[in-house]
């Protein structure tokens, strides 16, 4: 006598063979699936996309079509086409090779003082001390102010007569260094530096925090135990590790730095004679003050250029590098 189930399961095997597996969807179907996430990806990104073009690539595209005109930007488009004379013009004024001296120096200037203060000073308050949240806290409100602020509050701090800065020179008995830090062509740029310096260290000091205490604390230690000295420490183990964060505030710097305006304008105007000026001081001038919006426009681009160009090349040596280390670190730990 055979047992029921024995008979009923080729049966069963034959039904469910006869038609599609369940769980497996067909080819239209997949394709239906991958076009709606397709479309609802690009109904997500199409605000960004819209608002991009509108607020970055269109102003530069405007730009470079104006660079092109001898335009007051008054009554609707240019139409006195000149070509490349106005970068031309550009190339040959004293005033713009100034500009691009001012911006190195401050570069130079920020690379050697700014970014190691802010450096050393985050080594130190990732230290266990007392009150350590107060310090950061005082270190990075600079930060925090607008920079029209802090321009009004330096050109009273650094006034020639009733300044602060000259106060306490005459007070502690060196009447000899007072200056008139701001019209002065040879102390100007050091005074506006040390704005700049006060205004941005606490900036890049929450930057260098934050990447020092990414850094095991195991790899100190092991370092210490092998016999290593707290210098020793810094420049093979914590130095290097910091390498992107550094580099990523180097960037950052330099950028910052192309496009300086508003600390400039507020404390200075650019002068006295060009000595404090940037490229972005000389676009406003020609751009809002002389009206002629084709030459500013022109300085813009080059502005655009410089920067895309030092961007471009942090991206193709310095950013792939980074990368491709912490990938290969991530893919050694698994």
């Amino acid at each position: 006598m055979t047992h029921p189930a024995l008979t009923e399961r080729p049966e069963k095997r034959t039904r469910a063979g006869a038609g599609p597996r369940p769980g497996l969807p067909r080819a239209a179907d997949r394709r239906r699936r991958r076009l709606r996430g397709l479309a609802t990806i690009a109904l997500f990104l199409l605000p960004a996309l819209v608002l991009y073009g509108l607020l970055v690539l269109a102003p530069i595209a405007i730009a470079a079509y104006t660079s092109l005109f001898r335009w007051n930007g008054l009554g609707g488009w240019p139409e006195d086409f000149i070509g490349f004379d106005n970068f031309t013009r550009l190339f040959a004024s004293d005033v713009f090779h100034g500009d691009l001296r001012n911006g190195l120096i401050i570069v130079a200037l920020s690379l050697g003082i700014q970014l190691p203060l802010a450096l050393g000073l985050a080594l130190l308050l990732n230290q266990r001390m007392r009150g350590r949240a107060v310090y950061r806290l005082l270190f990075f409100a600079p930060y925090v102010l607008s920079e029209v602020i802090t321009g009004v509050l330096f050109s009273l701090i650094l006034s020639p007569e009733a300044g602060l800065a000259n106060q306490i020179l005459r007070a502690v008995g060196l009447e000899e260094l007072e200056r008139a830090w701001l019209a002065d062509p040879s102390t100007v740029l050091p005074a506006l530096f040390l704005v700049m310096t006060w205004k941005y260290f606490g900036f890049y000091m929450i930057l260098f925090l934050a990447g020092r205490q990414g850094i095991p604390r195991e790899l100190g230690e092991a370092a210490a135990i092998d016999g290593a000295t707290a210098w020793k420490q810094f420049r093979y183990v914590t130095l290097p590790l910091l390498g992107p964060t550094v580099r990523i505030a180097a960037f950052l710097s330099v950028i910052g730095t192309i496009q300086l305006f508003d600390l400039v304008w507020v404390l200075t105007g650019g002068g006295p004679d060009h000595a404090s000026e940037t490229m972005a001081v000389t676009m406003f001038q020609f751009g809002f003050k002389r009206t002629q919006i084709g030459y500013a426009s022109a300085i813009s681009v080059v502005m655009f250029i410089l920067s895309m160009i030092f961007a471009l090349a942090y991206l193709r040596f310095v950013m792939r590098r980074d990368t491709r280390g912490a990938v290969t670190t991530m893919g050694d730990h698994r």
